[in-house]
This record gives C-alpha cells, structure tokens and sequence, in this order.
C-alpha cells in the first residue's frame, strides 16, 4: 500500500480534530489581554534572540515557538533591532525544519516593517510568520511539530504573564492565566506523539511543565499565599523549560526553583 494513502490510525484521527478544533491563543493575544488588566514593563522583558543550534526537529520546533513569543514581546517593547533579531533567528530555525522556502518574503517584511517602527504590522506580521510555519508543517506531513510549537510559545507567554502578575502585590492581571484546560489538553496531545519524537528529556519536560500548569490552575479558588505560591511554580516551571528549549547543548530540565521575584517592574 502507498504510505501516503494509508489510512489514518484512530489517535492520529484524534490528534487532527484536536488541532482542528482547539484555539491555542497566540503569545499576542495573550499579551494583549496583560496590557489591558495591567501596564508590563515590555522593554525590561526582552530577552536576545538566540536559537539552539541542534539537529533535533521536536527541539527546533519548540524553538519557533519560544522565538515567536519573544518577538510579540520585541513588538510590545517597541524594540525595532530585536525584532529583527527574532525575525532571522525564525528564518534560520525555518530553514533547519525545511520549511523557510515560502517564508523569505515573511522575513522581509518583518525587517522593513521595524525599521519603519510599525507595530501593528509587525505584530500581524508574526501573527502570519508564526501561521505559515504551521501551514508548511502539515503540508509536508509534519503536524506533530505544529503541536509542539503552539505548546512552545504558549508556555513562553505564560511564563511571561505569571511573572508580570507575581510582580504586583494584588496579582494584578490573573485572569489572564486562567487555562487549565488548554495546559491539559496540551499535554495529552504530546503525550500522543510518536515515540521517537518524545525521546531524550525536552519534550517530556514540556509536558509534565504543561500538567503541573493544569493542576495548579484547576486548583478551586486559592487565596493568599498559595495562590502566590501556585503562580510562582507555574513561573519556574516555565522558566526552566523554556530555557532548555533555547539551549544548544539540550541539558535535561529540573524543576529547582528559581530566586524569588522580589522587585516590580519599572511603570511604564
């Protein structure tokens, strides 16, 4: 039988309706909902642009994931060079993947669009980017990687929002965090994924981050001290994950804690 005619398994039936039918919201959009509970300090958020540099195809997609959110940060901060930066870094991760052939045109316009200084096209900009990356994934039969990226890039933006809410002594800006059921149904989709996808400890750490995410915002009405406690280990958790996915030597994620959040940021 013609493999590309084969029929579809049951879970990878599962797998297309899940994608089909769940909305995971952008980096963008997210951000966009912290401006209107909050004013973030988006300038002291901007972290460089830098890809791994590996071979490995489930990493290079978290990758563009991580990198997309970065850039909706760029745009937020109104940093015309690190969008740039974002821009190229995305193109080189593209080109790893083998679909940056009909992204060059993307490419170029996010570089004219920051020199210009116009935000809301560079947004919508990424917003396309981030799109046709997805788009080629499943046309060259890649949906798996598509899963990972929206993980990616929903996890970063999370570990952005909960650090912007940790920062305010009301937890201003919450409601912005409120998703279990994505954070579950997230890691049920890379739990799905094939084996060789999920080897080494990238992956599964992004899961078990997305888990321990649903748990603790499926936790019913915590006040106080444990609702802090419980955003600053979804924060951690985020910062730990996301920073193994952006490293080239892939070291395998731990869930120690990182310092306090102790300062706010600067009002805008």
């Amino acid at each position: 039988m013609d493999p590309a005619n084969t029929p579809m398994t049951e879970p990878q039936k599962q797998a297309a309706v899940f994608l089909d039918a769940l909305s995971v919201p952008s980096p963008g959009e997210v951000f966009a909902a912290l401006n209107k509970a909050c004013r973030p300090n988006w300038a002291t958020l901007v972290t460089p642009a830098t890809a791994p540099v590996t071979t490995e195809r489930p990493q290079l997609a978290l990758a563009v994931g991580v990198l997309t959110a970065n850039g909706y940060i760029a745009v937020e901060a109104q940093d015309g060079q690190q969008v740039k930066n974002v821009g190229r870094e995305l193109m080189a991760l593209a080109k790893s993947l083998g679909v940056s052939q009909s992204l060059l045109g993307r490419g170029n316009s996010l570089m004219e669009f920051a020199d210009n200084n116009d935000w809301d096209a560079l947004a919508d900009e990424l917003e396309a980017t981030e799109n046709e990356v997805k788009n080629t994934m499943v046309e060259q039969k890649d949906r798996d990687l598509v899963t990972l990226t929206s993980a990616a890039a929903w996890l970063r933006g999370l570990e952005v929002a909960t650090g912007v809410v940790l920062a305010s002594d009301s937890l201003q800006g919450s409601g912005t965090l409120y998703q279990p059921e994505l954070a579950r149904r997230l890691a049920k989709q890379l739990d799905s994924l094939p084996d060789r996808m999920k080897r080494g400890a990238l992956v599964p750490a992004v899961k078990r981050t997305l888990e321990t995410t649903a748990s603790l915002l499926e936790n019913p009405d915590p006040k106080g001290d444990t609702l802090r406690k419980n955003y600053k280990k979804i924060y951690d958790d985020c910062s730990v994950v996301v920073k193994a996915i952006l490293s080239s030597s892939t070291p395998a994620p731990t869930a120690t804690p990182s310092p306090a959040l102790s300062t706010k940021p600067p009002k805008s």
